[in-house]
Protein backbone atom coordinates (compact mmCIF):
# COMPACT_ATOMS: atom_id res chain seq x y z
CA UNK A 1 0.00 0.00 0.00
CA UNK A 2 1.27 3.39 -1.08
CA UNK A 3 1.38 6.03 1.71
CA UNK A 4 -0.50 9.05 1.76
CA UNK A 5 1.45 12.20 0.65
CA UNK A 6 -0.13 13.98 3.67
CA UNK A 7 1.09 13.01 7.61
CA UNK A 8 -2.66 12.06 8.90
CA UNK A 9 -3.14 12.29 12.91
CA UNK A 10 -4.56 9.64 15.08
CA UNK A 11 -7.92 10.87 14.33
CA UNK A 12 -7.63 9.76 10.87
CA UNK A 13 -8.06 13.87 10.28
CA UNK A 14 -5.53 15.79 7.79
CA UNK A 15 -3.45 18.82 10.05
CA UNK A 16 -4.59 22.22 9.93
CA UNK A 17 -1.35 23.67 9.24
CA UNK A 18 -1.35 20.99 5.68
CA UNK A 19 -4.72 22.75 4.57
CA UNK A 20 -3.79 25.82 4.83
CA UNK A 21 -0.52 25.29 3.10
CA UNK A 22 -2.47 23.66 0.24
CA UNK A 23 -4.81 26.46 0.08
CA UNK A 24 -2.43 29.11 -0.15
CA UNK A 25 -1.25 27.55 -3.17
CA UNK A 26 -4.86 27.70 -4.52
CA UNK A 27 -5.51 29.38 -7.62
CA UNK A 28 -7.97 32.14 -6.78
CA UNK A 29 -9.77 32.30 -10.04
CA UNK A 30 -11.13 28.54 -9.00
CA UNK A 31 -11.09 28.74 -5.18
CA UNK A 32 -13.67 32.18 -5.62
CA UNK A 33 -15.46 31.15 -8.80
CA UNK A 34 -19.25 31.45 -7.66
CA UNK A 35 -20.74 28.09 -6.99
CA UNK A 36 -24.48 29.29 -7.39
CA UNK A 37 -26.17 31.52 -9.85
CA UNK A 38 -27.20 33.66 -6.88
CA UNK A 39 -23.16 34.96 -6.39
CA UNK A 40 -22.27 35.73 -9.65
CA UNK A 41 -21.78 39.66 -9.43
CA UNK A 42 -22.18 42.41 -12.47
CA UNK A 43 -24.49 40.70 -14.50
CA UNK A 44 -27.72 40.77 -12.59
CA UNK A 45 -30.46 41.18 -15.45
CA UNK A 46 -28.66 38.04 -17.13
CA UNK A 47 -28.46 35.83 -13.94
CA UNK A 48 -32.48 36.58 -13.20
CA UNK A 49 -33.68 35.34 -16.35
CA UNK A 50 -31.01 32.35 -16.11
CA UNK A 51 -32.73 31.49 -12.68
CA UNK A 52 -36.16 31.83 -13.44
CA UNK A 53 -35.30 28.73 -15.77
CA UNK A 54 -34.32 26.79 -13.02
CA UNK A 55 -37.80 27.84 -11.57
CA UNK A 56 -39.25 26.37 -13.96
CA UNK A 57 -37.23 23.32 -14.54
CA UNK A 58 -37.01 24.28 -18.36
CA UNK A 59 -34.55 25.91 -20.79
CA UNK A 60 -33.96 26.04 -24.26
CA UNK A 61 -30.84 26.35 -26.42
CA UNK A 62 -28.46 29.58 -24.74
CA UNK A 63 -25.84 31.58 -26.87
CA UNK A 64 -23.75 33.45 -24.17
CA UNK A 65 -21.17 35.71 -26.26
CA UNK A 66 -19.18 38.62 -24.40
CA UNK A 67 -15.46 39.52 -23.77
CA UNK A 68 -13.46 37.42 -21.59
CA UNK A 69 -13.76 36.93 -17.75
CA UNK A 70 -17.14 38.45 -17.77
CA UNK A 71 -18.66 35.00 -15.85
CA UNK A 72 -19.93 33.08 -19.40
CA UNK A 73 -18.44 29.63 -18.32
CA UNK A 74 -19.16 30.21 -14.00
CA UNK A 75 -22.66 31.20 -15.41
CA UNK A 76 -23.30 27.90 -17.39
CA UNK A 77 -21.53 25.87 -14.87
CA UNK A 78 -23.68 27.52 -12.64
CA UNK A 79 -26.80 26.55 -14.21
CA UNK A 80 -26.09 22.88 -14.19
CA UNK A 81 -25.32 23.12 -10.79
CA UNK A 82 -28.61 24.40 -9.52
CA UNK A 83 -30.90 22.30 -12.39
CA UNK A 84 -29.22 18.72 -11.72
CA UNK A 85 -27.81 19.06 -8.32
CA UNK A 86 -25.58 16.36 -7.14
CA UNK A 87 -26.33 14.79 -10.48
CA UNK A 88 -25.00 17.75 -12.22
CA UNK A 89 -21.72 16.12 -13.09
CA UNK A 90 -23.72 12.99 -14.55
CA UNK A 91 -25.71 15.25 -16.64
CA UNK A 92 -23.04 18.25 -17.63
CA UNK A 93 -20.38 17.99 -20.39
CA UNK A 94 -17.88 21.31 -20.95
CA UNK A 95 -16.07 20.90 -24.29
CA UNK A 96 -13.55 23.81 -25.73
CA UNK A 97 -13.95 24.44 -29.60
CA UNK A 98 -10.20 25.74 -29.43
CA UNK A 99 -8.76 22.66 -28.84
CA UNK A 100 -10.82 20.46 -31.61
CA UNK A 101 -12.68 22.84 -34.02
CA UNK A 102 -13.60 20.62 -36.68
CA UNK A 103 -16.00 18.36 -38.10
CA UNK A 104 -15.02 15.55 -36.15
CA UNK A 105 -15.67 16.56 -32.79
CA UNK A 106 -18.97 17.49 -33.98
CA UNK A 107 -20.02 13.91 -35.01
CA UNK A 108 -18.02 12.25 -32.29
CA UNK A 109 -17.51 13.50 -29.07
CA UNK A 110 -21.01 16.44 -29.25
CA UNK A 111 -23.52 13.65 -31.04
CA UNK A 112 -22.22 10.93 -28.58
CA UNK A 113 -22.98 13.11 -25.48
CA UNK A 114 -26.15 14.57 -26.81
CA UNK A 115 -27.64 10.86 -27.83
CA UNK A 116 -27.43 9.22 -24.84
CA UNK A 117 -30.09 9.83 -21.70
CA UNK A 118 -29.91 11.85 -19.02
CA UNK A 119 -28.94 10.47 -15.66
CA UNK A 120 -31.51 10.50 -12.89
CA UNK A 121 -34.94 11.81 -13.10
CA UNK A 122 -33.83 15.07 -15.44
CA UNK A 123 -35.15 15.24 -18.38
CA UNK A 124 -32.28 17.24 -20.23
CA UNK A 125 -28.64 17.64 -20.07
CA UNK A 126 -26.35 20.30 -20.84
CA UNK A 127 -23.45 20.14 -23.02
CA UNK A 128 -21.45 23.85 -22.79
CA UNK A 129 -19.34 24.46 -25.38
CA UNK A 130 -16.78 27.25 -24.61
CA UNK A 131 -14.99 29.33 -27.96
CA UNK A 132 -17.81 28.01 -30.31
CA UNK A 133 -16.71 30.57 -32.74
CA UNK A 134 -13.85 28.86 -32.89
CA UNK A 135 -15.79 26.12 -34.84
CA UNK A 136 -14.69 26.01 -39.14
CA UNK A 137 -18.50 26.49 -40.87
CA UNK A 138 -18.82 22.85 -41.75
CA UNK A 139 -19.00 21.94 -38.07
CA UNK A 140 -21.64 24.55 -37.13
CA UNK A 141 -23.51 23.17 -39.72
CA UNK A 142 -23.06 19.89 -38.28
CA UNK A 143 -23.87 21.30 -34.93
CA UNK A 144 -27.19 22.87 -35.59
CA UNK A 145 -28.50 19.51 -36.99
CA UNK A 146 -27.39 17.83 -33.83
CA UNK A 147 -28.66 20.62 -31.75
CA UNK A 148 -31.99 20.21 -33.82
CA UNK A 149 -32.10 15.97 -33.53
CA UNK A 150 -31.48 15.49 -29.64
CA UNK A 151 -33.08 19.30 -28.66
CA UNK A 152 -35.47 16.90 -26.60
CA UNK A 153 -32.50 15.00 -24.33
CA UNK A 154 -29.73 17.83 -24.39
CA UNK A 155 -29.61 21.38 -23.94
CA UNK A 156 -26.57 23.07 -25.65
CA UNK A 157 -25.01 26.47 -24.00
CA UNK A 158 -22.73 27.92 -26.59
CA UNK A 159 -20.02 30.36 -25.10
CA UNK A 160 -18.05 33.06 -27.66
CA UNK A 161 -15.99 36.40 -27.66
CA UNK A 162 -17.71 37.40 -30.79
CA UNK A 163 -21.53 36.16 -31.98
CA UNK A 164 -20.79 37.58 -35.64
CA UNK A 165 -18.87 34.15 -36.44
CA UNK A 166 -21.67 31.89 -35.33
CA UNK A 167 -23.54 31.32 -38.20
CA UNK A 168 -27.62 32.55 -38.27
CA UNK A 169 -29.25 29.34 -38.26
CA UNK A 170 -27.50 28.28 -35.05
CA UNK A 171 -28.41 31.77 -33.93
CA UNK A 172 -32.13 31.72 -34.38
CA UNK A 173 -32.31 28.55 -32.59
CA UNK A 174 -30.69 30.04 -29.10
CA UNK A 175 -31.76 32.21 -26.44
CA UNK A 176 -28.78 34.81 -26.93
CA UNK A 177 -27.18 36.76 -23.29
CA UNK A 178 -24.82 39.44 -23.55
CA UNK A 179 -22.04 39.60 -21.12
CA UNK A 180 -21.23 43.22 -20.87
CA UNK A 181 -17.78 43.88 -19.62
CA UNK A 182 -17.58 44.17 -15.73
CA UNK A 183 -18.00 47.82 -14.14
CA UNK A 184 -15.84 49.37 -10.99
CA UNK A 185 -18.97 48.24 -8.97
CA UNK A 186 -18.63 44.71 -9.26
CA UNK A 187 -14.77 44.34 -9.49
CA UNK A 188 -14.55 46.49 -6.11
CA UNK A 189 -17.05 43.63 -4.29
CA UNK A 190 -15.10 40.61 -5.42
CA UNK A 191 -11.88 42.42 -4.81
CA UNK A 192 -13.38 43.46 -1.27
CA UNK A 193 -14.50 39.94 -0.45
CA UNK A 194 -11.56 38.28 -1.50
CA UNK A 195 -9.12 40.78 0.78
CA UNK A 196 -11.50 39.78 3.34
CA UNK A 197 -10.93 36.41 3.52
CA UNK A 198 -7.09 36.58 2.60
CA UNK A 199 -6.58 39.19 5.26
CA UNK A 200 -5.24 41.65 2.82
CA UNK A 201 -5.19 45.82 3.54
CA UNK A 202 -6.39 47.06 -0.03
CA UNK A 203 -7.63 51.01 -0.37
CA UNK A 204 -9.69 52.80 -2.96
CA UNK A 205 -6.56 53.87 -5.04
CA UNK A 206 -5.78 49.88 -5.10
CA UNK A 207 -8.95 49.05 -6.31
CA UNK A 208 -9.16 52.00 -8.89
CA UNK A 209 -5.65 50.11 -10.06
CA UNK A 210 -7.47 47.34 -10.41
CA UNK A 211 -9.63 47.92 -12.39
CA UNK A 212 -7.72 50.14 -15.10
CA UNK A 213 -5.66 46.70 -15.16
CA UNK A 214 -8.34 44.58 -15.61
CA UNK A 215 -10.31 46.74 -18.49
CA UNK A 216 -13.80 44.23 -17.17
CA UNK A 217 -11.96 40.91 -16.94
CA UNK A 218 -12.71 39.61 -13.93
CA UNK A 219 -10.09 37.19 -14.08
CA UNK A 220 -7.06 39.88 -14.64
CA UNK A 221 -8.71 41.12 -11.42
CA UNK A 222 -8.25 38.23 -9.58
CA UNK A 223 -5.12 37.43 -10.65
CA UNK A 224 -3.47 40.66 -10.37
CA UNK A 225 -4.89 40.54 -6.83
CA UNK A 226 -2.95 37.24 -6.02
CA UNK A 227 -0.06 37.92 -7.26
CA UNK A 228 0.58 41.45 -5.02
CA UNK A 229 -0.95 38.82 -2.41
CA UNK A 230 2.58 37.34 -2.69
CA UNK A 231 4.40 40.25 -2.22
CA UNK A 232 2.81 41.47 0.89
CA UNK A 233 -0.38 41.92 2.98
CA UNK A 234 -0.81 45.45 2.22
CA UNK A 235 -1.50 45.97 -1.26
CA UNK A 236 -0.62 49.39 -3.26
CA UNK A 237 -0.94 50.63 -6.84
CA UNK A 238 2.64 50.33 -7.90
CA UNK A 239 2.51 46.58 -6.99
CA UNK A 240 -0.72 46.20 -8.97
CA UNK A 241 1.25 47.69 -12.17
CA UNK A 242 4.13 46.11 -11.75
CA UNK A 243 2.72 42.46 -11.12
CA UNK A 244 0.89 42.95 -14.22
CA UNK A 245 3.65 44.86 -16.78
CA UNK A 246 1.29 47.76 -16.89
CA UNK A 247 2.38 51.30 -16.96
CA UNK A 248 0.94 53.49 -14.81
CA UNK A 249 -1.99 55.79 -15.63
CA UNK A 250 0.70 58.99 -15.13
CA UNK A 251 3.09 57.57 -17.41
CA UNK A 252 0.98 57.46 -20.19
CA UNK A 253 -0.46 60.87 -20.31
CA UNK A 254 3.33 62.05 -20.07
CA UNK A 255 4.33 60.31 -22.83
CA UNK A 256 1.19 61.76 -24.95
CA UNK A 257 2.03 65.10 -23.33
CA UNK A 258 5.79 64.94 -24.82
CA UNK A 259 4.33 64.21 -28.04
CA UNK A 260 1.99 66.40 -28.18
CA UNK A 261 4.76 69.23 -27.41
CA UNK A 262 7.20 67.95 -30.27
CA UNK A 263 9.65 66.55 -28.40
CA UNK A 264 10.34 63.48 -29.97
CA UNK A 265 13.64 63.07 -28.29
CA UNK A 266 11.59 62.84 -25.15
CA UNK A 267 8.63 60.60 -26.16
CA UNK A 268 11.68 58.31 -27.02
CA UNK A 269 13.44 58.13 -24.47
CA UNK A 270 10.22 57.65 -22.33
CA UNK A 271 9.04 54.57 -24.57
CA UNK A 272 11.97 53.13 -24.18
CA UNK A 273 11.68 53.41 -20.54
CA UNK A 274 8.36 51.82 -20.69
CA UNK A 275 9.43 49.22 -23.47
CA UNK A 276 12.88 47.73 -22.13
CA UNK A 277 13.01 48.69 -18.49
CA UNK A 278 9.48 48.16 -17.21
CA UNK A 279 9.11 45.06 -20.20
CA UNK A 280 5.60 46.61 -21.16
CA UNK A 281 4.51 44.44 -24.11
CA UNK A 282 4.15 46.88 -27.04
CA UNK A 283 0.44 45.74 -27.98
CA UNK A 284 -0.51 46.77 -24.07
CA UNK A 285 0.91 49.48 -24.94
CA UNK A 286 -1.09 50.59 -27.69
CA UNK A 287 -4.46 49.86 -25.64
CA UNK A 288 -3.35 52.00 -23.08
CA UNK A 289 -2.68 54.68 -25.15
CA UNK A 290 -5.82 54.50 -26.81
CA UNK A 291 -7.97 54.32 -23.44
CA UNK A 292 -5.90 57.33 -22.86
CA UNK A 293 -6.27 59.32 -26.13
CA UNK A 294 -10.04 58.87 -26.22
CA UNK A 295 -10.42 60.68 -22.70
CA UNK A 296 -8.33 63.42 -24.01
CA UNK A 297 -9.25 67.08 -24.62
CA UNK A 298 -7.87 66.89 -28.14
CA UNK A 299 -9.67 68.06 -31.14
CA UNK A 300 -11.83 65.95 -33.41
CA UNK A 301 -9.20 65.87 -36.00
CA UNK A 302 -6.14 65.33 -34.27
CA UNK A 303 -8.09 61.99 -32.18
CA UNK A 304 -8.47 60.73 -35.36
CA UNK A 305 -5.01 60.81 -36.58
CA UNK A 306 -3.83 59.33 -33.23
CA UNK A 307 -6.15 56.23 -33.40
CA UNK A 308 -5.01 56.29 -36.79
CA UNK A 309 -1.99 55.65 -36.27
CA UNK A 310 -2.45 53.00 -33.09
CA UNK A 311 -4.47 50.84 -35.63
CA UNK A 312 -1.97 50.70 -38.04
CA UNK A 313 0.92 49.90 -35.73
CA UNK A 314 -1.64 47.61 -33.69
CA UNK A 315 -1.55 46.01 -37.57
CA UNK A 316 1.77 46.15 -38.86
CA UNK A 317 2.94 44.45 -35.15
CA UNK A 318 0.53 41.65 -35.67
CA UNK A 319 2.14 40.72 -39.17
CA UNK A 320 4.90 40.15 -37.25
CA UNK A 321 6.78 43.81 -38.38
CA UNK A 322 9.67 44.91 -35.55
CA UNK A 323 8.18 46.58 -32.61
CA UNK A 324 11.12 48.90 -31.89
CA UNK A 325 10.61 50.82 -35.28
CA UNK A 326 7.09 49.91 -35.33
CA UNK A 327 6.66 52.09 -31.91
CA UNK A 328 9.28 54.77 -32.48
CA UNK A 329 6.99 54.88 -35.78
CA UNK A 330 4.17 55.87 -33.50
CA UNK A 331 5.35 58.56 -31.33
CA UNK A 332 7.27 60.02 -34.90
CA UNK A 333 3.72 60.10 -36.08
CA UNK A 334 2.42 61.49 -32.98
CA UNK A 335 4.87 64.14 -32.77
CA UNK A 336 3.68 65.53 -37.08
CA UNK A 337 -0.15 65.35 -36.19
CA UNK A 338 -0.05 67.23 -33.09
CA UNK A 339 3.16 69.56 -33.20
CA UNK A 340 2.03 72.60 -30.75
CA UNK A 341 -1.47 73.31 -32.33
CA UNK A 342 -3.30 70.01 -30.98
CA UNK A 343 -5.52 72.15 -28.66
Amino acid sequence: MKSSPFHIDSSGTIPEDIIAMEESHAIWIEKYRPRVLEDIIGQQEIIERLRSYVAKREMPHLLFTGNAGTGKTTAAVALAREFFGEDWQMNFRELNASDERGIDVVRNQIKQFARTSPFGASTFKILFLDEADALTTDAQSALRRTMETYAQTCRFILSCNYSAKIIDPIQSRCAIYRFRPLGRHAVAEMVQRISADQNLTVSEEVIDAIFYVAQGDMRKAINALQGAAILGREISPPMIFAITATARPEEIDDLIDLSIAGNFLGAGSALQALLHDRGIAPQELIGQLYRAIIKRDLSETIKVRLIDALGETDFRLSEGAGSDIQMQSLIAKFVMYCGNNSR
